[in-house]
């Protein structure tokens, strides 16, 4: 298997590429993907909150049924399904997306890339130069002050990222400024109605922290403050 894939990589100026036989071979085996989705993907709402472990049971399953790339923390699969589901529903197949805060293995470009969405972004701090996985270009980013000219996006997601010590006013200043007018914010955070004592564990070199109700409520009058306002009522 090395073999197999060693052959399909190749430097290309100062890009790592993964041609994309090879991505959907990776997809196949690492991912438990099938070699193209098995139905349309269909979720009741974008705006909800995580209720119960049969909620993200059910995500895994049908997920499975459709042939989607698993995530590997299997809770995941819940709010990955659903960002797949609205940037979907919200783009065209040309259209441009970004994973903020992505890694190589994102579950959410991954899906999109089966499809049919072609022109996929994913930024992160960590990486320390561009790659290229079939048609998605991962590059070093912060995502709370980007490279990328105002409007280029047509949607973005961005998973379990900004609990991480993200300053929020400066993030949603800056995915509303990516986004083109009718575009998509989808992001998902760690979170319980109530303040849950995290007893000073860290993650990512910063304090751990689980949004409550209150906070979730700051985000959205901050979303607002921004120009942003939400697609659906929140559960």
């Amino acid at each position: 298997m090395s073999s197999l894939l060693g052959a399909g990589y190749r430097r290309v100026q100062d890009r790592l590429l993964t041609p994309e036989p090879a991505y959907q071979l990776w997809l196949r085996t690492f991912a438990g993907a099938a070699a193209s989705p098995r139905g349309p993907l269909e979720v009741p709402t974008w705006c909800a909150t995580l209720r119960s472990d049969a909620e993200w049971q059910a995500a895994v399953a049908e997920s499975k049924r459709l042939g989607l790339p698993l995530h590997p923390d299997l809770p995941k699969n819940w709010d990955t399904r659903i960002m797949v589901a609205a940037l979907l529903a919200s783009t065209g197949p040309n259209d441009p997306i970004l994973d903020a805060g992505a890694e190589t293995y994102s579950r959410i470009l991954g899906s999109l890339y089966l499809y049919g969405r072609r022109a996929l972004t994913g930024i992160n701090l960590t990486f320390d130069r561009p790659t290229q996985r079939g048609p998605i270009r991962f590059e070093h980013g912060d995502i709370t002050r980007t490279r990328f000219d105002a409007g280029s996006f047509a949607g973005i997601a961005c998973q379990s990222v900004i609990e991480h010590g993200v300053d929020l006013r400066a993030y949603l200043t800056e995915m509303a400024r990516l986004l083109r007018p009718g575009g998509v914010l989808v992001t998902s955070v760690d979170y319980f109605p109530e303040p849950v004592d995290t007893r000073g564990q860290v993650a990512y070199g910063v304090p751990i922290k689980i949004f409550t109700r209150e906070d979730m409520l700051g985000i959205f009058d901050l979303a607002a403050s921004v120009g942003l306002t939400l697609t659906h009522p929140v559960d």
